[in-house]
């Protein structure tokens, strides 16, 4: 079996059947290359789902398992079946996911819409020059609203917005009162543009940041360590056995331990500045800013150390779990991915050698050897 087919099976925890110690290869069964590459895109796809209307994380959570458990099976008539179950339920799914994000991009739209019809009872009262100037920008605005192009109206609203200021300025006295109500309809757009704003770049159970919110941050972190030179660590971490706690103990509760995984890493990160992310799944990442290696090591010590003698509690049932690390100091001129890779490749090696525990990353370049 090649190694990346043999590391993505491994990620699973699954019990394959052996009688021996969790996370044992000695039953891990024999995939093809094409299986093994439909069960990553199923992986994958399962770290990134969001909430939407008919189709809870859970539960298409639940249904991407089942699927990629059909998958690991040997090839038989019951895979020809899960396969075009799955082709059933992916395409009901895409069609849903798509009108989601359309409808999300659509309450955008309304905004500025509703905005501009606003405006455009007082652009009318401006001096002649001006108007023409501003109904002409007020034409682009609404055609950049009826588009699909976000880019195209972000840009055309703040173009109307800037140029119909500028004429405002013109007629201080005369439009005062108009002024004010203006201030306070911006206001009220702002708050609704932060609030959507804030809404996508959360994650929707545990309230932690998400993917793209990382992703947008890490590269303003480092843009400050170029000029400050201050230290940042980043670290990996990754729920043990988290397969084993959902098919122990049920989705719901596999849903109230992520939550209580961010609660705790919110009282061991507790810094204004530290970032907490949900990568996906049961993986998340902490970025330390103004924290070099040894400083982080000690933070981490804690988070592991609280959340291995913790009991966490739900209704009557009490559970204990623990989580494996990867910590990464940023090399300066590092890309975000190869930072990343390393951090992840020290969490896949914590994991390996007995998990509850936290792998220092090699240095770029650097091989570690196990």
């Amino acid at each position: 079996m090649k190694q990346w087919v043999k590391k993505l099976v491994d990620q699973f925890d699954m019990d394959w059947g052996s009688s021996g110690s969790p996370g044992t290869s000695a039953d891990v069964p024999h995939l093809s290359e094409d299986r093994a590459t439909l069960l990553y895109i199923l992986d994958t796809y399962n770290k990134h789902l969001f909430e939407i209307q008919n189709h809870s994380v859970r539960k298409v959570r639940e249904k991407i398992d089942s699927f990629a458990k059909d998958l690991v099976k040997p090839e038989s008539e019951e895979t020809e079946k899960a396969l075009f179950r799955f082709r059933q339920f992916f395409s009901s799914y895409r069609i849903d996911e798509y009108s989601y994000v359309q409808n999300t991009f659509d309450d955008f739209k309304r905004i500025i819409w509703d905005f501009a019809d606003h405006l455009s009872e007082d652009a009318t009262e401006a001096e002649d020059n001006v108007q023409a100037e501003m109904n002409t920008s007020l034409a682009g605005l609404r055609e950049a609203v009826e588009s699909n192009s976000i880019e195209e109206l972000r840009s055309k609203s703040r173009q109307f917005i800037d140029l119909y200021l500028q004429s405002q300025t013109l007629n201080n006295d005369r439009r005062s009162k108009r002024m004010d109500n203006i201030k306070k309809n911006l206001t009220t757009v702002k708050k609704q543009l932060m609030e959507a704003n804030q809404t996508m770049r959360r994650d929707h159970l545990t309230g932690a940041h998400n993917r793209k919110s990382y992703e947008e941050q890490i590269k303003r972190y480092i843009q400050l360590h170029n000029y400050d030179k201050d230290p940042i660590t980043l670290v990996v971490l990754d729920i043990d056995f988290f397969k084993k706690i959902n098919d122990s103990y049920g989705h719901d509760i596999g849903d109230f331990i992520l939550q209580e995984c961010v609660r705790t890493l919110n009282e061991s990160f507790s810094r204004k500045e530290d970032f907490i992310v949900r990568m996906g799944g049961e993986e998340f990442a902490v970025v330390l800013p103004g924290c070099d290696e040894s400083a982080a090591i000690k933070m981490v010590e804690q988070a592991l150390n609280t959340i291995r003698k913790e009991v966490f509690v739900h209704e009557k049932l009490e559970i204990r779990f623990t989580v494996s690390a990867g910590v990464a100091s940023y090399t300066t001129g590092e890309h975000p991915d190869a930072w990343y890779k390393r951090a992840d490749e020290a969490l896949y090696s914590a994991k390996n050698t007995g998990r509850n525990k936290y792998v220092i990353a090699a240095a770029p370049g650097i091989k570690k050897v196990a």
